[in-house]
């Protein structure tokens, strides 16, 4: 097939390297501990097919997606830096401001969107999109979707493994983390919609 006419394993290890640090399920530990506390139960089967089919669709039909409903990129990811800001203030303030009583499993929501296939996960699918070839980063997609279920599989282990003291701390910490990433998401694009749409 032409497609693997481009592999890169050097293309495919930057893909990696660059959605795992946007993704960031290690640092998303504490609040997946805590999403396990809270419904008791994860599909990491679920919840990692999802994100990952959000990534690999996004990656080809992101960008007609959203010029079909009017909406730009610039615009999108900002939408998901307001979720993404609700999220660390329910982690650092301990408040519940997303009521989700009749819920009986995080796997979709908030886990696969917008935790894992998020806002700012699929801005960055669409920017390597511009740099590298699609069957690479779709590799980069697949070994990061990987990693995610392995780290959502062993939700219980460190479930038992994480105390409720140092659980409390790491959601703190992590919150301002998410915080600062959400506010970093949004003062960008609305820099560049202010490039875009206002002369000076």
């Amino acid at each position: 097939m032409e497609i693997f006419n481009d592999f890169s394993i050097k293309e495919i290890v930057t893909c990696f390297m660059v959605l795992f640090a946007v993704i960031d399920i290690i640092g998303s530990v504490p609040i997946i501990v805590s999403l396990q506390q809270k419904f008791g139960k994860i599909e990491a089967e679920r919840a990692t097919i999802t994100a990952g089919l959000i990534m690999l669709v996004f990656l080809f039909v992101g960008n007609k997606i959203l010029k079909f409903i009017g909406v730009d990129v610039n615009s999108f990811a900002i939408a998901g830096a307001f979720v993404i800001f609700i999220i660390a203030l329910e982690m650092i303030l301990g408040i519940e401001i997303n009521k989700t009583s009749e819920a009986r499993s995080a796997s979709i929501v908030p886990i696969a969107f917008p935790l894992v296939a998020g806002a700012g996960t699929l801005t960055t699918t669409l920017s390597l999109k511009a740099e590298f070839h699609d069957i690479n980063i779709i590799f980069g997609i697949i070994l990061n979707t990987i990693f995610v279920y392995l780290v959502l599989k062993s939700a219980n282990w460190l479930e038992k493994k994480i105390g409720d003291a140092t659980l409390a701390i790491l959601q703190k910490v992590f919150g301002i983390i998410l915080l600062a990433i959400s506010i970093k998401l949004f003062t960008a694009n609305f820099a560049e919609l202010v490039k875009t749409y206002i002369n000076f």
